[in-house]
């Protein structure tokens, strides 16, 4: 057997490098500019998962960076996309090594019975063998999973800013439902007021006991949306808390600027920063994946080498003999043909798929930047014009209602347009901040970072 030491220490050397290859490189994408300053959780490396950061809940007040980097930190999705990541990682490591050689003992013409075999005729054989992958098929496998690995880091990063995005309008809601719970109260507290001196009117007999009931049932409604109100701040702040994966609330409120309008930049340079979308930056790197994929289909049809060498052992004689044997597969039938036309036809698909999300985030992005542009214009007509306009009416309602210049209809009539036109003010508001962060995701960059308009304030 001493023959076979030195084949032995060649198998080693090549299972050795084999084992060699590195287990990270360059998968995590470059961050798109929004929220790029904020840290994110990314799975560490070498690791089985009990790494987790640990969540300490919020009780006080809450900013909108606050938020981020709670749901950055802790959001159970983006999490999960980051392990995706290191997955990747982990395949093309195993797409790096070669493959394991085999060896294989034989004893034949063992003569006798069961009970009482007899080796003294036999032979002994010891075979070592190895696969030689040819045609580059290993490289080319290394090319698919560091391309696979790249496109599950594009994925993490279309997630982050999902997750930036979802955390921002969640946060949004809460400070539109604060806000709203706020004038609902401030409605409430206003027809208490009314109903008292419409009650002390009726007691002079100045005005009908019927005005009496109606201010009561308008307190009675007024009180009902008050309790809607609440409810919804209620399911506005549980969802908020979902994005950093908490189910209880414990903040005491959200603090940020509802009332800001700033300019907006020109349609056309938002629309020059299509190409920061992730979805569409992604497409070039799946291009890659899909022509190494082919690539690696086509090197397949290339049959590999099995090299053998072995030892026989004679008792009779006390005899060695040396055997050395190639394997080479005969590709008659299968030539990989059908996984080859299958790579072909999905990089044919590829380049429709990536004009179709051009396409596709074009569309949403203009369509975003129109809300938007409708929004901030109906609140600023709102907030300079119909507010003040409404307010000033229902002042002097209320001041002609007490000289008995005015019904309490007129007052009522009054109040529930100064109301209507503050609460259309708070969802025109709300609706101008969401799109911001809509078309702020789209483009994967902040708006007031654009030289048009760059944090002009109206």
């Amino acid at each position: 057997m001493k023959q076979l030491l030195p084949i032995l220490c060649l198998f080693a050397v090549v299972s050795v490098m084999g084992c060699s290859s590195s287990h990270r490189g360059t998968t995590w994408p470059g961050k798109r500019p929004l929220g790029s300053e904020i840290e994110n959780y990314e799975a560490p490396p070498r690791s089985h998962g009990e790494s987790a950061p640990t969540l300490i809940e919020p009780d006080g007040e809450l900013a909108l960076r606050d938020v981020l980097s709670l749901a950055l930190m802790h959001n159970p999705k983006l999490a999960s996309a980051s392990w995706s990541v290191r997955i990747g990682e982990a395949r093309k490591l195993q797409a790096g090594l070669f493959p394991n050689p085999e060896v294989e003992f034989e004893v034949d013409e063992i003569t006798g019975s069961v009970n009482n075999p007899n080796f003294d005729a036999s032979g002994m054989a010891m075979r070592l063998s190895q696969v030689v992958e040819i045609g580059g098929k290993r490289s080319a496998r290394k090319r698919v999973a560091e391309s696979e690995s790249r496109l599950a880091g594009w994925d993490y990063e279309t997630e982050r800013l999902a997750v930036l995005t979802d955390t921002t309008l969640r946060f949004i809601d809460v400070l539109a439902a604060q806000k709203g719970l706020q004038l609902t109260q401030e409605i409430v507290n206003l027809s208490e007021k009314t109903l008292a001196t419409v009650a002390e009117r009726v007691d002079a007999g100045k005005v009908s006991p019927l005005e009496r009931t109606k201010a009561a049932v308008e307190l009675a409604t007024n009180k009902i949306e008050l309790g809607k109100a609440r409810s919804g701040l209620r399911s506005a702040r549980k969802g908020l808390v979902s994005t950093w994966g908490s189910k209880t609330p414990r903040f005491s409120q959200a603090v940020g600027a509802m009332d800001s309008i700033s300019e907006i930049p020109l349609f056309e340079s938002v629309m020059a920063l299509l190409s920061q979308n992730p979805d569409v930056a992604r497409r070039a790197q799946e291009m890659e994946q899909r022509l190494a994929v082919f690539a690696l289909e086509k090197v397949r049809r290339v049959p590999d080498l099995t090299l053998g060498v072995g030892l026989k052992r004679f008792e009779e004689t006390n005899d060695h003999a040396l055997a050395v044997g190639i394997g080479l597969e005969l590709p008659l039938f299968d030539r990989n043909q059908g996984s080859v036309l299958e790579a072909r036809y999905r990089l044919a698909q590829i380049r429709h798929e990536r004009r179709s999300a051009e396409v596709r985030t074009a569309a949403a992005l203009a369509e975003s930047y129109e809300t938007l542009a409708a929004a901030r214009a109906e609140a600023i007509g709102l907030r300079d014009e119909i507010v003040p306009g409404a307010t000033r009416a229902f002042g002097a309602a209320q001041e002609g209602y007490k000289h008995g210049k005015f019904g309490y209809i007129e007052v009522l009539d009054a109040q529930r347009t100064l109301f209507e036109a503050r609460g259309r003010l708070l969802d025109a508001l709300s609706q101008y901040h969401q799109s911001v962060a809509i078309v702020e995701s789209l483009i994967g960059t902040k708006l007031d970072s654009l030289q048009h308009g760059k944090g002009r304030e109206r």
